[in-house]
Protein backbone atom coordinates (compact mmCIF):
# COMPACT_ATOMS: atom_id res chain seq x y z
CA UNK A 1 0.00 0.00 0.00
CA UNK A 2 1.33 3.39 -1.00
CA UNK A 3 0.47 6.56 0.84
CA UNK A 4 1.52 10.18 1.12
CA UNK A 5 4.00 10.38 4.01
CA UNK A 6 3.53 13.94 5.24
CA UNK A 7 2.20 17.39 4.43
CA UNK A 8 -1.27 18.54 3.38
CA UNK A 9 -2.24 15.07 2.05
CA UNK A 10 -0.60 13.10 4.87
CA UNK A 11 -1.65 9.43 5.11
CA UNK A 12 -3.84 9.50 1.99
CA UNK A 13 -3.68 6.04 0.43
CA UNK A 14 -2.78 6.02 -3.26
CA UNK A 15 -4.08 3.81 -6.04
CA UNK A 16 -1.59 1.80 -8.11
CA UNK A 17 -1.71 -0.16 -11.33
CA UNK A 18 -1.87 -3.92 -11.02
CA UNK A 19 1.39 -5.77 -11.63
CA UNK A 20 4.97 -4.52 -11.94
CA UNK A 21 5.27 -4.77 -15.73
CA UNK A 22 4.04 -1.24 -16.37
CA UNK A 23 5.07 0.49 -13.14
CA UNK A 24 7.37 -0.37 -10.27
CA UNK A 25 6.37 1.91 -7.42
CA UNK A 26 9.14 3.45 -5.34
CA UNK A 27 9.15 1.69 -1.98
CA UNK A 28 8.15 3.56 1.17
CA UNK A 29 11.72 3.32 2.51
CA UNK A 30 13.28 4.78 -0.64
CA UNK A 31 10.62 7.52 -0.82
CA UNK A 32 11.25 8.51 2.82
CA UNK A 33 15.02 8.66 2.20
CA UNK A 34 14.58 10.64 -1.02
CA UNK A 35 12.34 13.25 0.59
CA UNK A 36 14.59 13.60 3.63
CA UNK A 37 17.38 14.51 1.16
CA UNK A 38 15.34 17.30 -0.48
CA UNK A 39 12.87 18.32 2.25
CA UNK A 40 14.18 21.89 2.47
CA UNK A 41 14.19 22.35 -1.31
CA UNK A 42 10.47 21.80 -2.01
CA UNK A 43 8.62 24.93 -0.91
CA UNK A 44 7.19 26.83 -3.89
CA UNK A 45 9.07 24.74 -6.47
CA UNK A 46 7.97 23.52 -9.91
CA UNK A 47 8.19 19.73 -10.24
CA UNK A 48 8.50 17.50 -13.31
CA UNK A 49 7.96 13.74 -12.98
CA UNK A 50 8.78 12.17 -16.35
CA UNK A 51 7.91 8.52 -15.55
CA UNK A 52 5.17 9.20 -13.04
CA UNK A 53 3.52 5.76 -12.71
CA UNK A 54 1.01 6.35 -9.90
CA UNK A 55 2.17 9.94 -9.38
CA UNK A 56 3.33 9.29 -5.83
CA UNK A 57 6.65 11.21 -6.03
CA UNK A 58 5.22 14.42 -7.50
CA UNK A 59 2.16 14.23 -5.24
CA UNK A 60 4.39 13.80 -2.19
CA UNK A 61 6.36 16.89 -3.30
CA UNK A 62 3.12 18.86 -3.70
CA UNK A 63 1.87 17.67 -0.31
CA UNK A 64 5.11 19.03 1.18
CA UNK A 65 4.76 22.49 -0.37
CA UNK A 66 5.84 22.35 -4.02
CA UNK A 67 3.89 24.91 -6.10
CA UNK A 68 2.99 22.78 -9.13
CA UNK A 69 3.81 19.52 -10.88
CA UNK A 70 3.78 18.11 -14.37
CA UNK A 71 3.39 14.34 -14.31
CA UNK A 72 3.86 12.35 -17.48
CA UNK A 73 3.60 8.69 -18.33
CA UNK A 74 3.36 6.91 -21.65
CA UNK A 75 0.78 4.44 -20.25
CA UNK A 76 -2.83 5.66 -20.48
CA UNK A 77 -3.95 3.61 -17.47
CA UNK A 78 -1.13 5.10 -15.38
CA UNK A 79 -2.33 8.60 -16.32
CA UNK A 80 -5.86 7.74 -15.17
CA UNK A 81 -4.47 6.50 -11.83
CA UNK A 82 -2.40 9.71 -11.50
CA UNK A 83 -5.52 11.84 -12.03
CA UNK A 84 -7.48 9.82 -9.45
CA UNK A 85 -4.63 10.08 -6.93
CA UNK A 86 -4.31 13.84 -7.53
CA UNK A 87 -8.05 14.22 -6.85
CA UNK A 88 -7.87 11.94 -3.79
CA UNK A 89 -5.06 14.03 -2.30
CA UNK A 90 -6.89 17.27 -3.18
CA UNK A 91 -3.83 18.38 -5.16
CA UNK A 92 -5.39 18.09 -8.64
CA UNK A 93 -5.44 21.87 -9.26
CA UNK A 94 -1.66 21.96 -8.90
CA UNK A 95 -1.05 19.20 -11.45
CA UNK A 96 -0.86 18.75 -15.20
CA UNK A 97 -0.98 15.13 -16.40
CA UNK A 98 0.50 14.34 -19.81
CA UNK A 99 -0.06 10.98 -21.51
CA UNK A 100 3.07 10.90 -23.66
CA UNK A 101 6.68 9.77 -23.60
CA UNK A 102 9.46 11.66 -21.85
CA UNK A 103 11.09 12.82 -25.10
CA UNK A 104 7.93 14.62 -26.23
CA UNK A 105 7.47 16.19 -22.79
CA UNK A 106 11.02 17.58 -22.76
CA UNK A 107 10.69 18.87 -26.34
CA UNK A 108 7.36 20.47 -25.48
CA UNK A 109 8.80 22.51 -22.60
CA UNK A 110 11.98 23.59 -24.40
CA UNK A 111 12.07 27.40 -24.50
CA UNK A 112 8.76 27.60 -22.62
CA UNK A 113 9.23 26.47 -19.04
CA UNK A 114 11.90 25.53 -16.47
CA UNK A 115 11.64 23.15 -13.53
CA UNK A 116 13.23 23.17 -10.07
CA UNK A 117 12.85 19.49 -9.22
CA UNK A 118 12.78 16.56 -11.65
CA UNK A 119 12.10 12.92 -10.82
CA UNK A 120 13.55 10.28 -13.16
CA UNK A 121 12.33 6.84 -12.13
CA UNK A 122 11.74 4.86 -15.33
CA UNK A 123 11.41 1.06 -15.43
CA UNK A 124 14.88 -0.17 -14.45
CA UNK A 125 15.29 -2.50 -17.44
CA UNK A 126 14.58 0.33 -19.90
CA UNK A 127 17.86 2.14 -19.06
CA UNK A 128 16.37 5.56 -19.83
CA UNK A 129 17.87 7.73 -17.08
CA UNK A 130 21.02 8.76 -18.98
CA UNK A 131 19.09 9.62 -22.13
CA UNK A 132 16.48 11.59 -20.16
CA UNK A 133 19.22 13.48 -18.30
CA UNK A 134 21.01 14.39 -21.54
CA UNK A 135 17.75 15.58 -23.10
CA UNK A 136 16.90 17.70 -20.02
CA UNK A 137 20.30 19.43 -20.26
CA UNK A 138 20.09 19.99 -24.05
CA UNK A 139 16.56 21.37 -23.82
CA UNK A 140 17.62 23.76 -21.04
CA UNK A 141 14.45 23.23 -19.00
CA UNK A 142 16.24 23.03 -15.64
CA UNK A 143 16.15 26.17 -13.52
CA UNK A 144 19.39 27.35 -11.91
CA UNK A 145 20.09 25.12 -8.90
CA UNK A 146 17.55 22.55 -10.12
CA UNK A 147 17.60 19.14 -8.43
CA UNK A 148 17.26 15.96 -10.48
CA UNK A 149 16.59 12.74 -8.57
CA UNK A 150 17.40 9.54 -10.45
CA UNK A 151 16.25 6.14 -9.19
CA UNK A 152 17.68 3.00 -10.77
CA UNK A 153 19.33 -0.33 -10.11
CA UNK A 154 22.75 1.00 -11.21
CA UNK A 155 25.41 0.87 -8.49
CA UNK A 156 27.25 3.97 -9.73
CA UNK A 157 25.98 7.56 -9.64
CA UNK A 158 24.66 9.17 -12.80
CA UNK A 159 26.55 12.16 -14.13
CA UNK A 160 25.47 14.97 -16.42
CA UNK A 161 27.14 17.97 -17.98
CA UNK A 162 26.70 21.11 -15.89
CA UNK A 163 25.55 19.15 -12.82
CA UNK A 164 27.19 17.77 -9.73
CA UNK A 165 26.29 14.77 -7.56
CA UNK A 166 24.95 16.00 -4.22
CA UNK A 167 24.07 12.55 -2.86
CA UNK A 168 24.32 8.93 -3.91
CA UNK A 169 22.80 6.19 -1.79
CA UNK A 170 21.73 2.57 -1.94
CA UNK A 171 18.47 1.23 -0.52
CA UNK A 172 18.20 -2.53 -0.99
CA UNK A 173 18.08 -2.98 -4.80
CA UNK A 174 17.49 0.71 -5.54
CA UNK A 175 20.05 3.47 -5.93
CA UNK A 176 19.33 7.19 -5.71
CA UNK A 177 21.47 9.82 -7.39
CA UNK A 178 20.67 13.43 -6.47
CA UNK A 179 22.13 15.85 -9.03
CA UNK A 180 22.16 19.65 -8.76
CA UNK A 181 22.51 22.05 -11.68
CA UNK A 182 25.68 24.09 -11.28
CA UNK A 183 25.51 27.85 -11.15
CA UNK A 184 23.98 28.17 -7.71
CA UNK A 185 27.06 29.36 -5.82
CA UNK A 186 25.46 28.72 -2.42
CA UNK A 187 25.39 24.98 -3.14
CA UNK A 188 28.87 24.51 -4.57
Amino acid sequence: MMRIITGSARSVKLLTLEGDEVTRPTTERVKEALFSMIQFDLEGRKVLDLFAGSGQLALEALSRGAASAVLSDIDRDACEIIKKNAQKTKLYEKTRVLNTDYKAVIRGFQGREKFDIVFLDPPYAANLVEDALARLIRADILAEGAIVICESDKDTPFEAEGMYVKRFARYSKSYLTVLVKKGDEADE
